[in-house]
């Protein structure tokens, strides 16, 4: 039975200060406490003071997690660093590290043929003067903590810095799509690839490695992620994506083709489009399949990323970036759209023929009443 008075008045708990307010939240029914009446005022006042004592709690909750947040990131730096004094002794005597940029945010080290860069500041490192045979010796560059965005716009001077080249490591670069992957056409040369997953969303993707290998494989690739790349993924990789490259490589507008495709490209496709490279039997399509002639082929390189370096961006590149990624968005929409109508044609056309063969029957079966109304339909078309 619910009741409406309640004394509780002489035990411990009525000496607390939230004693009235507790319990008044608690018993919702009650009329009359210790004695005293209940008014409207008082549960009012009780269920305001409730709310600000959850308020203080969410509040308390929330900076508790920011303070673990940046106690761990603080934790991942001091580690950083650790793991780098720790390194450094160990490989004091052989003298084989070489520390090239150190501070509070970022470090560049040389151990070997391995370049490592921790932090956006260390890519300034890539910018300093290399002997050419330093440079020579390096064939692995290791990123961490740094946005693979910021990568990018550096990625052609690595091409030319380090010719030996052949092995990439991105660690917590924040790479999450697959258009990203793109970019790494610019390195040209490039046998291995590793993208750890901590950190890089893309690794999370299904399609990723097939991408990966449609995109570079020319560019004489040969394992991912320390996984050997066969003639099956390479032909597996052709499958997802070649459809999908060959119709934009045969349905962008030769303008479009132009400014997608690298400088050293752009003279050569237009020698080509315009008629004089042209071998006899050719079509304009068949030429821009053409791997050979074109060297990387179309299909390919309208797979690309753009660099986010906004010293090299003009501004006319900037606004004209956004109407491409629109274009071929829409382009793939539409191919999309047109390869959905093909499969469902291909599907109701057994039925729509018999169907049409059906009432063509049955319109001739009366072959006078057929060609009166013949007659007359032409009669009215005049």
């Amino acid at each position: 039975r619910l009741h409406s008075k309640l004394k509780l008045d002489g035990n411990p708990v009525a000496l607390e200060t939230w004693y009235k307010q507790a319990i008044l939240c608690c018993v919702l029914h009650l009329r009359q406490l210790d004695m005293k009446r209940i008014a409207d005022e008082d549960r009012r006042m009780a269920g305001v003071q409730t709310r600000k004592e959850e308020e203080k709690k969410k509040e308390s909750h929330r900076q508790t997690i920011h303070k673990v947040l940046v106690t761990h990131v603080a934790f991942k730096c001091l580690n950083l660093l650790f793991d780098y004094v720790v390194d450094s002794q160990d490989k004091a005597g052989s003298g084989s590290v070489q520390s090239l940029s150190l501070s509070d945010c970022h470090l560049a080290e040389l151990d070997g043929d391995t370049l490592r860069l921790f932090g956006l500041g260390a890519l300034e490192a890539l910018e300093r003067g290399w002997g050419v045979q330093t440079a020579g010796a390096v064939t692995v560059i290791t990123f961490r903590y740094i946005n693979f965005d910021a990568i990018v716009p550096t990625m052609p001077r690595i091409r030319v810095k380090f010719p030996n080249l052949s092995h990439l490591i991105f660690l917590e670069t924040n790479i999450s799509r697959l258009p990203q992957l793109a970019a790494l056409a610019q390195v040209k040369r490039l046998e291995q690839l590793t993208i750890h997953a901590e950190g890089n969303p893309v690794v999370g993707l299904s399609l990723w490695r097939s991408f990966v290998i449609y995109r570079l494989y020319h560019f004489n690739l040969q394992r991912i992620n320390g996984q050997e790349v066969t003639m099956n993924d390479v032909i597996a990789a052709e499958r997802v994506f070649g459809t999908l490259g060959h119709i934009a490589a045969t349905e962008t507008p030769r303008c479009r083709l132009l400014l997608l495709l690298e400088e050293s490209r752009k003279r050569q496709l237009q020698f080509l489009l315009e008629g004089r490279g042209r071998r006899a039997g050719l079509s304009l399509e068949e030429l821009r399949d053409n791997g050979k002639l074109l060297g990387e082929g179309l299909s390919r390189a309208l797979f690309n990323y753009p660099s986010r370096d906004s010293s090299t961006d003009s501004p006319e590149a900037s606004e004209r970036a956004p109407m491409i990624e629109q274009y071929l968005q829409e382009l793939v929409q539409r191919a999309s759209d047109t390869n959905l109508k093909g499969e469902a044609l291909h599907k109701l056309w057994p039925s729509m023929f018999a169907e049409m063969v059906r009432d063509c029957v049955l319109e001739m079966r009366d072959q006078a009443a057929f060609c009166q109304t013949s007659l007359a339909k032409l009669s009215q078309t005049k």
